[in-house]
């Protein structure tokens, strides 16, 4: 993946911070970086059951936005906010840091005015602060058009990227 930095507006939650370490070590996004202090406390619950804590570059940080713009990226909000790009319509941007915001709160209108761009989930009602690092992801890998990708390099990626006890292969159709 491109430069991609997750920026976590005071996350809360042990449970969504082991999926978003798993999100970011699945879409290899290159960093987590965070404000407030609730992770510091909640980080002693691991629930990273891939332990991607021990490989991602994870770093408090007192300002996302400066932070982004100090690694030359563009800074992207993702919320429910009115004026905001749904997700279907938005183009992702080579080298960005998606900024979410907490559980339990928004995005300061204050970072959501220094954003390059503001985007949203169409979805009815908001979504866990994981499930929507997962889907920004997720889209932003699949408007990457992986269809001049061979079969054989997608059988190496699926190899590599399957659990353990995962040995199955799919039967050639009649």
């Amino acid at each position: 993946m491109d430069n991609v930095h997750i920026g976590l507006v005071d996350p809360k939650s042990p449970e969504n911070m082991g999926s978003v370490l798993r999100a970011v070590g699945c879409y290899q996004a290159a960093a987590i970086r965070y404000t407030g202090s609730r992770y510091a406390r909640a980080s002693q619950f691991v629930t990273d059951t891939k332990k991607r804590h021990v490989v991602v570059d994870i770093k408090q940080v007192e300002d996302l936005i400066s932070e982004a713009k100090a690694a030359g990226l563009q800074p992207v909000a993702v919320e429910l906010t009115l004026g905001a790009t749904p997700l279907p319509t938005f183009q992702h941007p080579k080298q960005c840091m998606y900024i979410f915001g907490p559980e339990d709160g928004t995005i300061a209108q204050s970072v959501l005015d220094q954003c390059a761009d503001v985007v949203f989930i169409p979805t009815t009602g908001c979504m866990n602060l994981a499930a929507t690092v997962n889907v920004i992801l997720y889209d932003r890998l699949a408007k990457q058009h992986l269809g001049a990708q061979d079969h054989a390099e997608m059988n190496t990626l699926i190899e590599k990227s399957r659990d353990t006890n995962n040995r199955t292969i799919r039967a050639k159709k009649a």
